[in-house]
């Protein structure tokens, strides 16, 4: 309770974490287990293990809040919970035949900090990974979109916006184009396909032609190749803009992209038994199960490693992930109910596939 209180009090947006991973890596050296901090060269990166038996278990710790919305998709609770699954584990570990491995992974909001892991050699090898994510209602699956994130910037000329407004390339006119041309797009786009983003800069003075614009754009879609078909198109968007206005266009990768999500059903089946005799409740019904298709880099993670991405309920309705109001109830009663189931099941699920694996 005390680590996911600490940190939602003092959020850390990607990459700048060091606190958070400070005191998430601190919680587990306290339980005995071994850290490595800024792992494999990310700064705020760690591995923690514990044990040395053969079934080696991945638990991913996310700690990363929202820029001005705080811990708003409750990162806080999943450090805890697998905190709290980890130092569990941890005197069964031997008799259980585990080695366990927590993996501080930062930039989960959009920096893609598992899929930098990943190319640096981590989870290799490893027999399951697992995480438990908060959201309004408890969900079993996760069937997220694969996601590319950019940065997208046109470069105009500036120019005083009444007396040589011809003198002027509209850079602010650029992304309206591309904005309504990715408005017009969307006819013509799947149910499978997302895309938004938002502007980041629109200019300085409204009495100036505005000379730079930037934003941040996301694509989602199904899978990781049509997320490529998809770039094409919205791209197309963006070069309109350009080609209308004048004004170059640069668009950068933000991260890596992330992968559509791959389920261990075998430790899937047996979270669901472990967090109903717990008293959880998977409602299949529910509208707001939908976060179990909100992007993750766990999908990347899911393509090379066994794993599961569970979703467990905070009470927290009619607030949704990534609005203030569910920040505000990723502490306090529920959500500390919602940590400690997540953090058993999560143990018990591994002790539940590890006794299985142990017997093939």
């Amino acid at each position: 309770m005390r680590l996911s209180e600490q940190l939602h009090a003092h959020p850390e947006t990607a990459w700048e974490e060091h606190r958070s991973a400070r005191w998430v890596a601190e919680s587990l050296e306290e339980a005995g287990f071994t850290v490595q901090p800024a792992y494999l060269g990310l700064d705020t990166a760690f591995l923690a293990t514990f044990g040395s038996g053969p079934f080696r278990l991945g638990l991913c710790a996310e700690y990363d809040a929202l820029p001005g919305l705080g811990h708003a998709c409750g990162h806080n609770l999943i450090s805890a919970i697998t905190v709290g699954a980890a130092r569990a584990l941890a005197p069964l570990a031997d008799a259980a035949g585990l080695t366990i491995e927590v993996y501080g992974t930062p930039a989960e909001e959009g920096g893609g900090g598992k899929i930098e892991l990943l190319e640096r050699g981590a989870f290799a090898g490893l027999d399951l990974a697992m995480m438990a994510h908060p959201a309004p209602v408890d969900v079993a699956e996760a069937e997220p979109f694969a996601v590319s994130h950019s940065h997208v910037s046109y470069q105009g000329k500036a120019a005083h916006a009444a007396a040589y407004p011809e003198q002027g390339v509209n850079a602010a006119d650029a992304f309206t184009v591309a904005q309504v041309a990715i408005g017009l797009l969307r006819q013509q786009l799947p149910p499978t396909v997302r895309v938004h983003g938002v502007m980041t800069n629109g200019g300085e003075a409204p009495n100036a032609i505005p000379a730079r614009t930037e934003g941040r754009w996301y694509v989602r879609a199904a899978s990781l190749d049509q997320l490529t078909e998809t770039e094409d198109k919205v791209w197309r968007c963006f070069e309109a803009g350009a080609l209308a206005t004048g004004a170059s266009l640069d668009i950068q990768p933000e991260s890596k992209p992330y992968a559509e999500f791959r389920t261990y059903q075998p430790a899937l089946n047996a979270y669901v038994r472990n967090a109903e005799h717990l008293g959880r409740v998977f409602d299949r019904n529910s509208p707001a199960r939908d976060m179990n298709r909100a992007s993750t880099d766990m999908g990347n993670v899911s393509q090379v490693v066994n794993a599961i991405h569970p979703y467990v309920g905070i009470g927290s309705l009619p607030a949704l992930n990534h609005q203030p109001e569910f920040a505000a109830h990723c502490v306090g009663g529920d959500a500390e109910k919602a940590l400690l189931d997540a953090a058993t099941a999560l143990a018990w699920t591994a002790l539940d596939v590890a006794a299985v694996s142990g017997t093939d």
